[in-house]
């Protein structure tokens, strides 16, 4: 681990952004050009004290999981994130498809989304970023874990994940996710997380298995949806994705129709947040 090399590198990447660019109010009587340390505590879910030991530089050796944090609240290239893996010491992670490491382009976006019901997900259904209306629509996807991080994996053994929708939707629903799964599969090959949880689905579910043996074709990602939200009921939503093709990743934006029902339950939501009504 090259400490003075890691610290320079944290300090002059923190200084190279703004508060807008990562999403935060600038706010007044700002004497620094840059990010302040305890403004990448906050976007790294660190203490202030551990972030500032590694700039000075006299903190512990960061493991992988605080590097990754460090490398998306910094906003880092994938080129930038190994070089910030190898100044600690370690082999740079692997760019396969499902990377949990979000383009900077893509979190730009993400962060002026702030107040839309938008998300980041993997190829394989991993929500990765979420806003605070999307998670007050669809529930917060940040709680699980495992092979259970994938929307793929719990619509086949997790029913209480069908119940957002209609049952009039639910065997359409089922065959697209089976389509998204025959490409990732396709795609990724045999040993990827796809083939990992497309092996468990074949065993732990006959629906998922009689779907896979017909070769489901996957069309448009994200097509309009109907959901059924627990306390405000139906909502009509368009659905906009944005694809990141270096990394298998989409940026999801559910929307309504302006002056419709859904659009009032919607501004209902950004309110009350995933708190309830």
């Amino acid at each position: 681990m090259d400490r003075p090399r890691l610290a320079a590198f944290l300090r002059a990447r923190r200084e190279a952004l703004q508060p807008e660019d990562v999403g935060l109010p600038r706010g007044q009587r700002r004497r620094t050009g840059g990010l302040r340390r305890e403004e990448v505590a906050v976007l790294t879910d660190m203490s202030i004290d551990y972030y500032s030991r590694l700039e000075q530089p006299r903190g512990p050796h960061p493991s992988e999981q605080i590097l990754a944090a460090l490398a998306r609240g910094l906003r880092l290239s994938l080129e930038e994130r190994d070089h910030l893996f190898r100044l600690a010491g370690y082999a740079t992670p692997s760019r396969a498809a499902h990377s949990e490491h979000v383009n900077p382009g893509m979190m730009r976006i993400f962060d002026g989304l702030e107040d839309a019901a938008a998300q980041v997900v993997s190829h394989l259904g991993e929500t990765l970023r979420q806003t605070r209306l999307s998670a007050a629509l669809i529930g917060d996807e940040s709680v699980h874990t495992g092979l259970a991080r994938s929307l793929h994996y719990r619509w086949f053994t997790d029913p209480d994940t069908r119940l957002l929708h209609p049952e009039e939707d639910r065997d359409t629903q089922s065959r697209t996710i089976a389509a998204h799964l025959h490409a990732s599969y396709t795609g990724d090959g045999a040993g990827s997380r796809a083939a990992e949880i497309v092996g468990e689905l074949l065993a732990a579910s006959p629906e998922f298995a009689g779907l896979w043996r017909e070769h489901p074709v996957a069309g448009p990602y994200c097509v309009p949806k109907r959901l059924v939200h627990p306390e405000l009921g139906r909502l009509d939503l368009h659905c906009q994705t944005l694809v990141d093709p270096d990394q298998s990743q989409l940026l999801v934006v559910y929307t309504a129709a302006p002056g419709s029902e859904t659009a009032d339950k919607l501004r209902l939501l950004s309110v009350i947040g995933a708190g309830g009504v």
